[in-house]
């Protein structure tokens, strides 16, 4: 019997201006398979900078997926999401609306921006590790992702605002 292929780690970038939050989205995934490297920002302005690898993010890997708290402070999620959507050079990164919101009309507003899916977060620990875990493992272990150019990862750094 062949082993299994050695899943390389999966960059993702968590959007959410709660702390909290962003701590349960590391926890839900600090033991799966994919071992997934996981950044952050708390705001939209630092998301951006993030993705276009600019100021204090000019070192940082591009994230093979965008997990988007839809309710940020400054600029709201679907505002990073349009700009997302809108620029050749992100628009090919996946992006999770993943809100407290379930808002017919926020969900709406969501897929019209380009999200490539909409997720509730669940009020419920176990369900909210469940969830993120899921999200997990759709992403790496069933879609199909674009390859990344070799000069897309130029080093693992862990950043945080």
């Amino acid at each position: 019997m062949s082993e299994p292929p050695e899943i390389q780690p999966r960059e993702i970038l968590v959007v959410d201006d709660n702390p909290a939050d962003v701590t349960l989205v590391r926890e839900s995934l600090a033991e799966t398979v994919y071992q997934s490297h996981v950044h952050s920002t708390s705001d939209a302005n630092h998301a951006l900078e993030y993705l276009h690898q600019r100021g204090k993010y000019r070192t940082t890997v591009r994230p093979d997926l965008v997990i988007l708290d839809l309710n940020l402070a400054e600029r709201n999620g679907h505002k990073v999401l349009s700009l997302m959507k809108s620029d050749a050079e992100l628009r090919q990164i996946p992006v999770v609306a993943f809100s407290s919101s379930g808002s017919a009309a926020d969900i709406a507003r969501s897929y019209e921006a380009g999200a490539n899916c909409c997720v509730t977060k669940p009020a419920d620990l176990k369900r909210f590790f469940s969830a993120v875990r899921a999200i997990e493992e759709f992403w790496f272990g069933y879609a199909v992702l674009p390859r990344r150019e070799s000069n897309d990862r130029p080093t693992y750094t862990h950043s945080a605002d």
